[in-house]
């Protein structure tokens, strides 16, 4: 059984939980016979909930902190309780043809009441405020149920208070006065509030965390501004450059169909940004007419920090009637892509991406081959893969390349039918030794990008997505009769970390100088300065996660954790990773450099890099909508510092 199941069952049990315990304390209090009943099935359920928790725990103490050292305790005192006053008192009415007196069976109904109350707050401690257990939790938790407690204990014990009585006008001993519950309440209230002013005081602040490393050192800073890398061709290179301009247009669709976009000149995807190994590339971002602004990112590609294009970061945003010139040098070859960085939770999703491919000096390229960039991209809920229109023919016999390119915030699978394929690269690093694929998913992480490589055959090749949701159809001659392909929908998905022949890399074995653990949620945290449901890491939403400090030439290793029961695709800007392990069990196949991995629900996962490009990154959850929600953080190089702000945005992602 996966993580994720795991997570999803105990939430499902907490829930039953609840439901169990109300269902015994409202029949009780209604004099009902079945109370006794429910009571030895809420104290199973609980009973079940702790049993359950153990192969939770078994996969990390993240997923289960706040179950084992708060909820679960908690409700365990509560439910003895419960059993011990309400047990005997329910037996004996289940029992009797009479009715219990009510006076004999408040005490018991109050305890079932709290014991209630406790399995809701300990759910919602879970559910609602996650990881990891802070003193205000505890303290705001522990003040609900006493005043929940209370106030029920008030209801059944003096029902009547509000009515007047001119016989009786003064309460008996045996009720609890107004004046005396507000005291006590707010006396409960007060001890809460002050308790989270004081954990918020002792937890609050951190601007920055080491990872095991050494603090920041007394060094020269330098501006992001001023990181630029070499600025000049490689010998045999040559500058381009391109004028690319941000605007409003109506763009019609392979699929024939017309929507109102955000693009660059006009065209979905943005001009192709081509470049040859060692070239020099030059791009003038222009805004005509985007309101809020625009950027471009250079999605995996690890440019100069001051190139980046995180907005507020590492420049300015580009507004209307603006313009912003990117330059660097073309070292790295591979599939990539850009988008703008600013409102990107938005302004991806309605056109702002392109393509952007460099191939190696010495390609070696066959006349007649086929290389196609396909990028997958989703508009108004239909999702396409924009191929360039029109027939893809490629003789029989000769070399097809596609290039996979995925610009949304949800994984695709992909299916290739037809052929066997080679998958010879990942997020533009080639892969050592990779084997021959057939009929098996390819399933691609947003942001992330595949290239498939197979020899074309005699008859037409389809690629599938998402089972059949949208397709792209190679030909081995034009005009030829094209196929709908097999079914798909029962083909195993492939495992990168075990695809491809192993090799030795020394970064592997290598001590790290910093350790960060990132445990991805949802709860309630500040987002830019607002409360919020927000996605999460290490229970803070942005800005208020401390920066990652590390200094030029560290080797650091991330952990990461998904406690939350949605995926979420992990990008660093400025570097590759080279994954480690996937809930324990190393990578067994070819050494796998990504710069987005896909963190699915439950999962853990160990990656390193090596601090090799000064700067500040943004390092965020590239599910854009989830990264504007809370989810991103940001990478240090001890001693640099930006001019912009300080990337404390809360739009770009």
């Amino acid at each position: 059984m996966t993580t994720g199941t795991l997570l999803i069952l105990d939430h499902a049990i907490a829930a039953l939980t609840v439901v169990a315990w109300f269902a015994a304390a409202v029949t009780a209090a209604m004099r009902s016979k079945p109370a006794y009943l429910l009571l030895v099935v809420a104290l199973a359920v609980t009973a079940v909930r702790a049993v359950a928790i153990v192969p939770l725990a078994d996969r990390g103490w993240w997923f289960v902190e706040e179950k084992v050292v708060f909820g679960l305790p908690i409700l365990g005192v509560a439910a003895v309780v419960a059993a011990v006053l309400a047990g005997p008192r329910l037996r004996a009415a289940a029992r009797s043809r009479e009715t219990t007196r009510s006076g004999d069976t408040t005490a018991a109904i109050v305890a079932l009441f709290a014991a209630a109350f406790t399995a809701l707050v300990s759910f919602a401690v879970a559910f609602v405020i996650g990881y990891p257990l802070t003193l205000p939790t505890v303290l705001i938790t522990l003040a609900v149920v006493v005043v929940a407690t209370m106030l029920t204990a008030r209801v059944l014990t003096n029902p009547d208070e509000d009515k007047s009585d001119s016989a009786n006008p003064a309460p008996t001993a045996s009720e609890l006065s107004r004046r005396r519950f507000l005291g006590v309440a707010g006396g409960v209230v007060a001890v809460g509030a002050g308790g989270t002013g004081i954990g918020l005081a002792l937890t609050s602040g951190a601007s920055m965390t080491q990872g095991g490393g050494p603090g920041p050192a007394s060094v020269p800073t330098i501006s992001v501004a001023d990181l630029r890398g070499p600025r000049d061709p490689a010998p045999g290179g040559v500058v381009r450059t391109q004028l690319v301009t941000a605007r409003k247009a109506t763009v019609k669709l392979e699929s024939g169909r017309d929507i109102d976009a955000l693009t660059f000149d006009g065209t979905l995807p943005g001009p192709p940004i081509t470049a040859t190994q060692g070239d020099v590339i030059e791009v003038r971002l222009r805004n005509q007419d985007i309101d809020d602004g625009v950027t471009i990112h250079w999605h995996g590609y690890d440019v100069p920090c001051s190139q980046d294009g995180a907005e507020r970061l590492t420049q300015d945003t580009v507004r209307p009637g603006g313009e912003f010139v990117y330059r660097f040098r073309a070292d790295q070859v591979g599939t990539y892509w850009y988008h703008t960085h600013h409102a990107s939770h938005v302004n991806v999703r309605r056109g702002l991406y392109g393509t952007l491919v460099v191939k190696p000096r010495d390609d070696g390229e066959i006349e007649g081959a086929l290389d196609l960039p396909l990028a997958v991209h989703t508009f108004d809920g239909g999702v396409t893969v924009i191929s360039g229109g029109g027939e893809h023919v490629a003789a029989p016999g000769t070399k097809v390349r596609l290039r996979l390119i995925n610009t949304d915030s949800d994984p695709h699978r992909f299916t290739l039918s037809g052929t066997p394929f080679t998958l010879v690269a990942v997020d533009g690093r080639d892969l050592n030794g990779p084997g021959e694929i057939s009929e098996q998913v390819l399933r691609l992480a947003a942001g992330g990008r595949y290239d498939v490589v197979f020899t074309m055959p005699g008859e037409p090749v389809v690629l599938s997505l998402d089972e059949g949701n949208a397709k792209v159809s190679v030909l081995p001659r034009a005009g030829a009769h094209t196929i709908t392909g097999p079914d798909t929908g029962a083909w195993p998905e492939l495992d990168l970390l075990a695809y491809g022949t192993p090799a030795p890399v020394a970064l592997r074995d290598e001590a790290a100088n910093r350790h960060f653990t990132l445990v991805l949620g949802r709860g309630l945290a500040m987002v830019d300065g607002a409360p919020s449901y927000a996605q999460t890491v290490n229970g803070l939403g942005h800005p208020s996660i401390p920066d990652q400090l590390v200094a030029e030439g560290d080797t650091v290793r991330f952990t990461v954790v998904n406690r939350s029961l949605e995926t979420h695709p992990w990008h660093l800007h400025g570097h590759p990773v080279l994954v480690l392990s996937r809930d324990g069990v190393p990578s067994s196949g070819s050494p796998l450099w990504v710069d987005t991995f896909d963190v699915r629900p439950g999962e853990v996962w160990e990656v390193a890099f090596k601090a090799a490009n000064p700067g500040i990154w943004m390092n965020h959850c590239h599910n854009l909508p989830h990264a504007d929600q809370g989810m991103m953080l940001r990478l240090r190089y001890d001693g640099v510092i930006s001019p912009f702000g300080g990337g404390h945005s809360g739009h770009h992602g």
